[in-house]
């Protein structure tokens, strides 16, 4: 299945039907995930899994009671990392060094801008805004990466962030919950958006082409 042939037949599934996610195709979904570009190479955030059903079903009590968390085969978390800083940045030049062959001195440059971008936002609420932006590229990534494995996956952002950040001891781990995204298949007979058409704006009013004045 082509890549847009994958994205027609994706959509938010309202209702699944609790059929397990094969290890391999939920690998390649976080694989995907992982793979996703990101500002300056520093990926600030992680993905939590969550398959246990005791714990998703308190999950939903924090996210507007939505059933795909107790329905899915497995509810995946995006956190930002509550503090991005220098040290980051200093891993992220070592890891490099060590992945490219390179001796670290020959990075400096690049360190020294990335220390600059990191301190450089007003506030740790811009920073963290940032960081959570970079989530939703992974989250974009695995939703495209499901789709292609004929998954559904449902992003949901109706929950109360604190609460799921308490329940989970996120803080205590550095992380701030961003975005969720049920994994699992489609129950056509109680989701009444099975097989509806795809409602999307006209491709004229959505991509506008520009030149030169």
């Amino acid at each position: 299945m082509s890549v847009m042939e994958a994205l027609h037949w994706r959509y938010a599934a309202k209702r699944m039907n609790g059929t397990k996610v094969a290890r391999k195709a939920l690998d390649d979904i976080l694989d995907a995930a992982h793979l996703a570009p990101s500002s300056y190479g520093l990926q600030p955030y992680s993905v939590l899994v969550i398959e246990e059903p005791a714990l998703r079903e308190r999950i939903r009590r924090t996210a507007c009671d939505q059933p795909q968390i107790s329905e899915c085969s497995h509810l995946l978390i995006f956190a930002a990392w509550s503090e991005v800083d220098g040290r980051h940045v200093d891993e992220l030049i070592e890891l490099t060094a060590a992945s490219r062959g390179l001796d670290p001195n020959e990075l400096e440059g690049y360190r020294q801008a990335l220390h600059g971008a990191v301190a450089g936002f007003a506030t740790p609420e811009a920073r963290h805004h940032w960081a959570a932006r970079q989530a939703y590229i992974a989250l974009g990534t695995a939703l495209t990466a499901a789709a292609a494995q004929r998954v559904d996956a449902s992003p949901m952002e109706g929950f109360d962030p604190q609460a799921m950040d308490d329940l989970l001891g996120l803080e205590e781990q550095g992380l701030r919950s961003v975005v969720l995204l049920a994994l699992g298949y489609r129950d056509t007979q109680q989701d009444r958006l099975a097989g509806q058409a795809k409602v999307r704006w006209p491709r004229e009013r959505f991509v506008v082409e520009l030149s030169g004045a």
